[in-house]
């Protein structure tokens, strides 16, 4: 029979290609999100590690747990200058002499730096300069150029650095520290080191670049410790390498031995992933995987369904030879085997080949060098990517065989030798339709509980969102499938009930309209297969599609309230230092920044009544026009309640024992910090009617600030000046003072910068003055948008994976009804109707189902992702469900068009037979 079963496959090659073609795409959909994942955790782990250089160990400070909390409190009071004397060990406590001569120790680095200014000329930048540590394998940068410092005199610079300061190897520049404060004894003063080569730490490390100095120079730059030897140090990288006859945990015991207590030494290894179990939390590792495996298993349940009406129509036109088999001898039970093994066989042949399909596609990301948002490509295969591809390949088409395989042995073999149609089509059962009802009843309900919990997490009300969100997530998605499978269960009645109203319509169009028309209600069951095939399809496009245009507006609205400015500049307290025009020029003839303006900025006491005499809680005034906030502003919404009168305060910054609402009177009293540090006020506050926004701004996530009219401003300011405070420095000139008003600049970026060389480009423009500050979350925002335009990335793959789904799907379905109806069409040519007329009626049947089909799936996939939406954007605070009408004309089209495409070889195969021929066939 094995033998059989082989022949009928060769003979049914053809058939068994379009469920072939299903399965290899569900199955490398699955394969490739493994592969995805296993590069995600190496991308992941280089990320964890980047520090470490050529280091294999690294020993790290967690307390010393052998002290007493007394003692602790102790020692945290002794602590001084920024520094935890006695609480953690320093360089000094390290015995690193000792370490590095332990047998097995090839080499040992302490992480300590010092930020420092670089200048040469009148070009300035700030970076990080570390010791040079030998051998310089085990240090992070490495020479590209030159040679490493052979003196105290030596300094070796990223070569994006030299190149922002206009420096070159052999050039002396001023090495300067970068502290707010110093250590008793210890001088700010610059250091003038020469350049001797350019390195690289390409793993980025060191945001911008990084330098090189020997210890000695290094020593002179820590100015914020005694000597460098009083620095504290948390980490401490370790290349081991035990020699012959002992052990890599040998040879850190005795390194343990000499590390002061509270080290504890662990591998790279374990390092990785340690920092793996606390980012899959945060950064949602293991749920992308997850995400992604989600919808490869609705790949194949869509493939399932493509692979059952295969088998379908390989059953149909195997009735005579599964007949005859059976009148020679063929028993049912070994007909049922034939065709399960059949499917067993095609779905591991499929899987393996799916399987070989995603390997080579991240083979060719990977040696391409493709890198997606920081995740560079790599085939790490590991067992899922084999084992679970194939078992969902095999279990999925045999599962999808049973029915086929029960219907080539519930006939008899007299019953089978006659046409296909003469056997009466089974009524769907009450039972059928009570278990869709209730699926469909018990969808809505947990549909309308997911939705309760989210509006009341929404309205500040108890919700298990609070506590358990993942919970709410999953009970959503569980009420969008158990109402789609009682969807699905009843299609074979409300599918063609609809199709009855829309082919009557048609009907009027013609003949071929009026028995395409007539053809779809005499087989609902083939109607309701064709329709549920696409059905699918376009409620998974459409959900995906919609799914993600509500995205994009709620995390849109949601970064634009989290990075409100994309950049800030302003100039060090107490550098003297004007932000001006001419610093604004220079920042808007930078590329990537879209538009700047200039911000004053003015310190004030708030409440209900401040008093000179007892100054209260202290918040920031900027002054800026409703036109400038909504020129360099992602959230330009906030503009709009800028008035004279009115302050607008960020809701994200207001909790309820401050006692402020929106449209109360709030008095200000502002304030000027003298530069012998005592704090001057206006004799009297100014009443402002408080206007309420959702909105923040990067700096000052912890203090309260507001945005003010320049009318307002400039009266509040008068108010200061006035009272005999200090006046304002221009903003064209002057120095800036310790308090009063100073200046600040806000830029918008443009959403394409790439934010490393924004930031270089903005240092060059801005290096000739050191003491300016840029800051900003335009890089943090930057990641969040690559990360969104990945996850539409990946959701349009999934889109074409549906739509070639679904295009198999109503093939094979539309091939079966030609088989069905071979009589009757055989019937139709003799009595006159042409092989256009039959071509087009095959058309207009397959499209009137599509368009049927799509429209009730775009309402169903739309409903979906609304759901889904509100339930997942909950969490930003904002939520915005919208529709891509665009995204709909497409779907619609596309689906329209893929039943056209299908229609035609079942039409082909209809129109080639001479109706003599098929009317003796039948």
């Amino acid at each position: 029979m094995w033998s059989v079963t082989l022949k009928l496959m060769r003979n049914s090659a053809k058939m068994l290609i379009p469920a072939g073609i299903a399965i290899i795409i569900g199955t490398a959909f699955i394969a490739s999100t493994f592969l995805f994942g296993n590069s995600l955790n190496a991308s992941f782990r280089r990320m964890v590690s980047a520090n470490f250089g050529g280091a294999n160990y690294i020993a790290t400070y967690s307390g010393d747990q052998s002290q007493s909390s007394d003692a602790q409190s102790s020692d945290a009071q002794s602590a001084g200058n920024g520094q935890e004397a006695a609480a953690t060990p320093t360089l000094g406590d390290l015995n690193l002499d000792a370490i590095r001569r332990v047998d097995g120790v090839a080499g040992a680095r302490p992480d300590i730096s010092a930020s420092v200014d670089l200048s040469h000329g009148q070009s300035h930048t700030i970076t990080v300069a570390m010791p040079m540590t030998k051998p310089e394998d085990i240090m992070v940068q490495k020479l590209m150029e030159g040679s490493w410092p052979a003196d105290d005199g030596q300094i070796v610079v990223s070569k994006a650095l030299a190149d922002r300061i206009g420096a070159t190897i052999g050039d002396r520049i001023d090495v300067t520290p970068y502290v707010p404060s110093t250590a008793p004894g210890r001088s700010k003063a610059a250091v003038q080191l020469t350049i001797s080569g350019f390195a690289d730490d390409g793993a980025d490390v060191y945001y911008g670049g990084s330098a090189v100095v020997t210890d000695a120079a290094l020593d002179r730059l820590m100015v914020s410790y005694p000597s460098m030897n009083d620095a504290n140090v948390y980490f401490l990288y370790l290349d081991i390498e035990a020699p012959a006859g002992s052990s890599d945990q040998a040879v850190l015991d005795r390194v343990s031995a000499l590390l002061p207590k509270g080290y504890k030494a662990i591998s790279k290894t374990q390092y990785e992933n340690d920092g793996l179990k606390s980012m899959s939390a945060e950064d949602g590792t293991d749920v992308t995987t997850q995400f992604l495996l989600a919808f490869g298993v609705l790949a194949m349940f869509v493939a399932a369904l493509v692979i059952a009406n295969t088998f379908q129509v390989m059953v149909a036109q195997r009735r005579r030879t599964l007949a005859l088999l059976r009148t020679i001898g063929a028993k049912r039970g070994q007909l049922y085997a034939s065709v399960i093994f059949e499917a067993g066989l095609l779905g591991l042949v499929s899987s393996a080949l799916g399987i070989a399909l995603a390997m080579g596609l991240i083979g060719a990301l990977a040696a391409t060098h493709v890198n997606a948002g920081g995740v560079a490509f790599s085939l790490i295969p590991t067992w899922p990517v084999f084992a679970v591809p194939v078992a969902f390949g095999v279990v999925v088409t045999i599962l999808a065989s049973l029915s086929s395989a029960r219907a080539a042995t519930s006939v008899t073999p007299l019953e089978a030798l006659q046409p296909l149609e003469i056997s009466q089509e089974r009524k769907s059962g009450a039972l059928r339709l009570a278990l869709s009802l209730l699926l469909m009843l018990l969808g809505v309900a947990v549909a309308a509980f997911a939705v309760r919990q989210t509006w009341q997490y929404l309205h500040g009300r108890s919700s298990m969102l609070d506590e358990n969100f993942s919970m709410v997530l999953l009970a959503s998605i569980g009420a969008a499938i158990l109402f789609f499978v009682g969807l699905l269960l009843s299609a074979v009645r409300w599918m063609p009930a609809l199709l009855r109203g829309v082919g009557a319509m048609v009907s009027h169009c013609g003949p071929s309209a009026a028995i395409a028309a007539a053809n779809i209600q005499k087989n609902r069951r083939r109607v309701a297969a064709t329709g549920a095939a696409l059905l699918i399809g376009v409620t998974l496009v459409s959900c995906l599609g919609t799914g993600a245009a509500c995205a994009k507006l709620s995390l849109a609205k949601s970064l634009d309230m989290r990075y409100s400015v994309d950049m800030q500049v302003a100039a060090a307290t107490g550098s003297g230092v004007a932000v001006d025009q001419t610093m604004l020029d220079k920042l808007k003839a930078v590329d990537g920044i879209e538009d700047a303006r200039l911000v004053k900025v003015l310190d004030a006491s708030y409440g209900a009544d401040p008093q000179p005499s007892d100054l209260g809680d202290v918040m920031s005034l900027y002054g800026i026009s409703a036109t400038d906030a909504k020129a360099v502003m992602n959230a330009g919404y906030a503009a709009d309640a800028i008035a004279d009168g009115t302050v607008v305060l960020p809701e994200k910054h207001l909790n309820d024992s401050m006692g402020i609402t929106d449209g109360m009177t709030l008095k200000v009293l502002p304030i000027d910090y003298a530069a012998d540090g005592t704090v001057r006020a206006a004799s009297a506050s100014t009443p402002l009617t408080v206007a309420i926004s959702d909105f923040r701004r990067v700096d000052a996530d912890y203090q309260l600030f507001g945005l003010v009219s320049p009318g307002t401003f400039d009266a509040v300011e008068r108010s200061l000046a006035a009272a005999g405070a200090n006046g304002a420095a221009g903003a064209n000139g002057g120095g800036e003072r310790d308090g009063g008003v100073t200046y600040q600049i806000w830029a918008k970026v443009s959403r394409d910068a790439v934010p490393a060389d924004l930031l270089n480009a903005v240092q060059d423009a801005l290096g000739d003055n050191p003491n300016v500050e840029v800051n900003g979350a335009f890089a943090q925002r930057a990641v969040w948008d690559r990360m969104v335009d990945m996850v539409l990335m990946v959701m349009v793959g999934l889109l074409a994976v549906a739509v070639v789904i679904a295009l198999i799907g109503v093939a094979n379905t539309l091939s079966l009804s030609v088989i069905e109806r071979t009589r009757e069409s055989a019937t139709l040519r003799a009595i006159g109707m042409t092989r256009g007329q039959l071509k087009r009626s095959l058309a207009v049947e397959a499209l009137l189902i599509a368009l049927v089909s799509g429209v009730a799936g775009v309402v169903v996939g739309n409903l979906f992702a609304w759901l889904g939406s509100y339930v997942m954007f909950s969490q930003f605070g904002q939520v915005q469900l919208t529709v891509d009408w665009g995204m709909v004309g497409i779907i619609l089209a596309v689906a329209a068009a893929s039943a056209l495409l299908a229609s035609v070889f079942p039409a082909r195969r209809a129109v080639r037979t001479p109706p003599v021929e098929a009317l003796a066939e039948a």
